[in-house]
């Protein structure tokens, strides 16, 4: 009799019957309010009226036309739609399965059009699971551990994580780029660069949002030295942080590459990476493909998304409310010493559990964790050490669910600190 690898935990001990909007039932009938959104996919919550009916007509129509044998018109429409929504420049675009495929085209495509074998990424950051993905990744062990020899090529830089270092926000800007300008003429000379690989917030890292002077900084050393820029936008795109895409809180800043997927189709698989036509070209024969990508039904879930986000204001929603759920978390810290920093960008917040003196406090998470599971709250936890709980509600999330979820958390955070 077959069973689920072992190795496949659950995070909470629901087991789930149906979705219905920022609300997951499960097998006994029982309401959980889900602020997990499927790690940052269901944007537009659970079974959207819209999206439900786009891809309940596609199946009926077409459900797979391979698109290097056939193509589809979901798949060009959703092409001719996202140029509505990609920054200015980028505009050709090619789809995959998932956020980690995605990361490694990127890099093959960067590293085809400049000729150069380097790719330098930041610590904390998160890029996947497959080994090229895991190769890029530094958010914690558990991604690396066992498997190396890695990929080779890939070089690593600090992020500026002010609260890891007891620095401003300022400061630690300062240090990471200064760190980086010394990198770039030692153990990664700029020449041999291909690309800077970012996310505009650190996800499995903790949720620490990247600074707009280190985006610009990057940017500026990219143009001077024909390094390209990748923004790995997976969890960060499509609204969650209160803009269309994480980058443009970065005022002036548009990466050369852009990867999109999680939130991109409401929970179907599809994934994609833009870039100018130009750079695009530069990618090897043969070197984009695969079977399933661009998948007509997730296209048609796609298209979908993108008109619910657009007619319901979703993006302006995960501003206004991202910013209630981080006055009312911070709130929470207030009465508990043990969350030492509560941030985030639009509905992508963290908080980060520490112990007295200071260090990182994983039991502390796990148990607040649990008993918000408890309370019908469900979250997830992320960072290196596993003491940041972050909260990931759908975009369609309102005030009064808001108040709810710290409501329940404070409830949480209480039994746990008990």
């Amino acid at each position: 009799m077959a069973q689920l690898s072992p190795v496949l935990k659950q995070a909470t001990p629901v087991q789930v019957a149906r979705g219905e909007g920022v609300y997951l039932y499960d097998t006994e009938g029982r309401r959980h309010l889900d602020f997990t959104a499927g790690i940052g996919v269901t944007s537009t919550g659970h079974c959207h009226p819209t999206v439900v009916a786009a891809a309940q007509e596609q199946v009926g129509t077409l459900i797979h036309g391979q698109y290097t044998t056939v193509m589809h018109q979901p798949l060009l429409r959703l092409t001719e739609r996202l140029g509505d929504v990609l920054p200015t420049g980028l505009d050709s675009v090619f789809y995959l399965n998932s956020g980690s495929e995605a990361v490694e085209a990127s890099v093959r495509l960067a590293r085809h059009a400049t000729g150069r074998p380097l790719v330098v990424a930041f610590d904390g950051g998160f890029h996947g699971r497959t080994m090229g993905a895991a190769a890029l990744t530094t958010s914690g062990a558990k991604i690396r551990a066992g498997i190396g020899p890695m990929m080779g090529g890939v070089a690593f830089a600090p992020f500026p994580y002010a609260f890891r270092y007891g620095w401003s926000e300022e400061e630690a800007v300062r240090f990471a780029l200064a760190e980086l300008d010394r990198q770039l003429v030692t153990t990664a000379p700029a020449g041999d660069v291909a690309v800077f690989l970012i996310e505009p917030v650190l996800g499995e890292g903790g949720y620490v949002p990247t600074p707009p002077l280190f985006l610009a900084g990057l940017r500026e050393r990219a143009d001077a030295h024909g390094i390209l820029l990748i923004a790995d936008e997976v969890q960060t795109g499509f609204g969650r942080t209160g803009r269309f895409w994480g980058h443009q809180h970065t005022a002036g800043v548009i990466p050369d590459i852009l990867i999109t997927a999680k939130g991109l189709a409401s929970g179907f698989p599809l994934s994609a990476i833009a870039a100018p036509a130009e750079l695009m070209a530069k990618a090897k024969p043969g070197s984009q493909g695969g079977t399933y990508g661009g998948n007509a039904v997730s296209c048609a879930a796609a298209l979908a998304t993108l008109e619910v986000i657009e007619t319901e204001g979703l993006v302006a929603n995960a501003a206004e409310q991202g910013l209630r759920l981080l006055e009312g978390l911070r709130g929470v810290a207030a009465d508990h010493p043990g969350i030492a920093d509560v941030r985030g960008l639009g509905l992508m917040v963290g908080n980060e559990f520490t112990t007295a003196d200071g260090r990182p406090d994983p039991q502390a998470a796990a148990r607040a964790h649990a008993a918000a599971a408890a309370h019908g709250l469900l979250l997830l936890t992320c960072g290196a050490y596993g003491n940041v709980v972050r909260m990931i509600p759908p975009l369609i999330v309102t005030a009064e669910q808001v108040d709810e979820g710290v409501g329940l958390w404070a409830k949480a955070v209480t039994d746990a600190t008990s």
